[in-house]
């Protein structure tokens, strides 16, 4: 089942101070996501917090790639800049994600956080994120294209047209902030149908 993630530093401080850093931390989700057995669907890296939209394959397969992720890539950013402690604020946020009704919008709310943060103004001018891929066809080999995204069109010309005016399509009001509170809280974020299923599953 889709999960939203979100990686915070430690007190907001910056985790990505230039292109290697970013470079460096996606290297580490390559390397480690074949080893946890994880596909990665969205991204996005911000300087201080990383959003990830990802499906695990097995129970533990999250918690185990996230934790080696952020050790390894904490490690290579102390050693870089000379310093200790904790880089990231405890453990990641994640919450479970509901394909039929918020996949897609979960998407294009990570995607479009660089212009909501005054970064850029257009989604792809921001190079670290998965916006190109899903609206141009970029490849990389980070990407997994979910079932919720290649269904939203069948042709892929027509799907990058029409994922890009979605992209650029007001938010429904108040979805923004029930997304941002779903995963900071650990909540589901679906229909109230989805809610009942995952109590009932997981409590």
């Amino acid at each position: 089942m889709p999960q939203h993630v979100i990686q915070r530093g430690n007190n907001r401080q910056q985790c990505f101070q230039d292109f290697a850093d970013k470079a460096t931390y996606m290297m580490l989700l390559l390397r480690y996501l074949k080893k946890y057995d994880v596909d990665v669907h969205a991204w996005v890296f911000m300087s201080n917090h990383t959003h990830l939209l990802v499906t695990p394959h097995t129970e533990n397969a999250l918690s185990g790639f996230m934790k080696s992720v952020g050790q390894a890539y904490a490690q290579s950013f102390n050693h870089k800049y000379g310093r200790s402690g904790s880089l990231w604020e405890g453990r990641f946020k994640s919450c479970l994600v509901d394909t039929e009704s918020y996949f897609l919008q979960c998407q294009r709310y990570i995607e479009l956080n660089p212009v909501k943060a005054g970064m850029v103004e257009y989604a792809g001018d921001f190079q670290w994120s998965s916006y190109r891929c899903h609206a141009y066809g970029m490849h990389s080999p980070l990407h997994t294209p979910h079932s919720s995204y290649l269904e939203f069109q069948p042709d892929s010309d027509r799907r990058y047209e029409s994922y890009r005016a979605f992209v650029d399509s007001p938010m429904p009001g108040g979805l923004e902030d029930l997304i941002r509170y779903t995963a900071i809280a650990g909540k589901a974020l679906g229909s109230e149908k989805f809610q009942e299923e995952i109590a009932a599953q997981y409590g």
